[in-house]
């Protein structure tokens, strides 16, 4: 009896050790391989800046230009005043302004338009006046007469007297385009009266500058 108990023991015990083992075999899994995973990094383009530097240089080259241009047709410009203001201080210098010409009158005698021994000298002086003046003066010669005819033959006469100062001006080297003439009559008397001291002044040739 006693051996069947341990016997009985025995085989309880043995199935208990084999059902244990297959539990334990059940349990442990399989350890599953790690793949290792590449860590994700983000690609960032670098910034290519040889372009924007090279525009930045043109510009400020281009700046540069403009402003050196700039300059120098400022100086250009200054240059340019600075001769026309010598060059007309130097013609000032040698010749007078026309507001400055003194001319002297021409008389005549009696309904006559040649010229007298005194009127060729005073008309030498001034040629000599005329001819210093600055470039582009014009000298407007004026015939006058007395009172004494009609309007119309005085008009006439008067531009005789003016041709007559003209053309003796042009025998002295004075340039006809320094010149031109109008004829008064006895429109414009230089003395009031009626007698021949006052007829002797208003027959007679005027200088007026004109330009």
């Amino acid at each position: 009896m006693k051996k069947v108990m341990v016997a009985l023991l025995a085989g309880i015990s043995m199935v208990a050790l084999l059902a244990s083992g297959c539990a334990n075999k059940e349990t442990v899994k399989k350890e599953e391989p790690v793949v290792p995973v590449a860590p994700i990094t983000e690609t960032v383009k670098p910034v290519d800046t040889t372009d924007q530097d090279r525009l930045a240089e043109q510009a400020r080259l281009a700046e540069q230009a403009r402003l050196a241009e700039q300059a120098r047709l400022a100086e250009q410009a200054r240059l340019a005043e600075q001769a026309r203001l010598a060059e007309q201080a130097r013609l000032a210098a040698l010749k007078p302004a026309a507001a400055e010409l003194k001319f002297q009158a021409v008389y005549f005698d009696y309904d006559k338009s040649d010229l007298r021994q005194d009127a060729r000298d005073v008309l030498s002086k001034n040629a000599d006046v005329i001819m210093k003046s600055a470039a582009g003066t014009r000298v407007q010669i004026e015939g006058h007469c007395d009172e004494r005819g009609s309007a119309e033959y005085n008009l006439a006469l008067g531009e005789s007297r003016a041709k007559s100062v003209l053309k003796y001006l042009t025998t002295l080297g004075v340039k006809a385009d320094m010149l031109s003439i109008i004829s008064y009559g006895k429109e414009k008397p230089a003395v009031q009266g009626g007698d021949e001291a006052a007829w002797a002044k208003n027959r007679r040739a005027e200088f007026v500058i004109v330009k």
